[in-house]
């Protein structure tokens, strides 16, 4: 009887220690590494903001953009025309840009990166893109596919040639 009293507490430690082990792994994917190349105080984050600031520029009366480049949908509490002060397109920009990063964060340290990318093209364009196609498959061979997306109407443009140059060595992490 005591043979099985014993095989009955080894078998319950065993349930024990991969419930254990369950919640441990649970626990770990819950707070990816990743999820600091999102932060809103990471240095790549900083980086991100500084190159969309350049960029995208303060818009004032340029129709549906507001802001560094905000796109006014209806129901997100802007309209169309809006003149917003620096510090108040800052914090929306920021907030856009934390967005896309969280929905790009599957992508780990290429979140930020994706939605660099994603604000310029809209997350629907970026994520039908060539870039995130191989960088979801894990295919960090991107460089010529990225910087491939500088055209407007079929004509390159000087300037989001240098854009996608600049975010590219800015933000892609080899």
């Amino acid at each position: 009887m005591a043979n099985s009293s014993s095989s009955f507490s080894s078998s319950r430690f065993n349930v024990f220690s991969l419930f254990n082990l369950l919640l441990l792994v649970i626990v770990m994917t819950s707070f990816p590494a990743h999820a600091k190349h999102h932060s809103k105080s990471s240095p790549e984050f900083e980086k991100a903001i500084a190159l969309l600031k350049k960029y995208e520029g303060l818009h004032k009366n340029h129709g549906n953009l507001i802001g560094y480049g905000h796109l006014v949908v209806k129901g997100d509490g802007y309209r169309a025309g809006d003149n917003l002060s620096e510090a108040q397109a800052e914090r929306l920009l920021r907030k856009d840009l934390l967005k896309l990063c969280k929905e790009f964060s599957h992508l780990g340290k290429d979140s930020i990166f994706m939605a660099v990318f994603a604000y310029n093209l809209g997350s629907g364009g970026a994520s039908r893109s060539s870039v995130y196609k191989k960088l979801a498959a894990g295919n960090r061979n991107i460089k010529e596919s990225f910087l491939s997306y500088c055209t407007a109407k079929g004509k390159v443009i000087t300037q989001l040639q240098k854009r996608r140059q600049e975010e590219y060595d800015t933000l892609f992490i080899l």
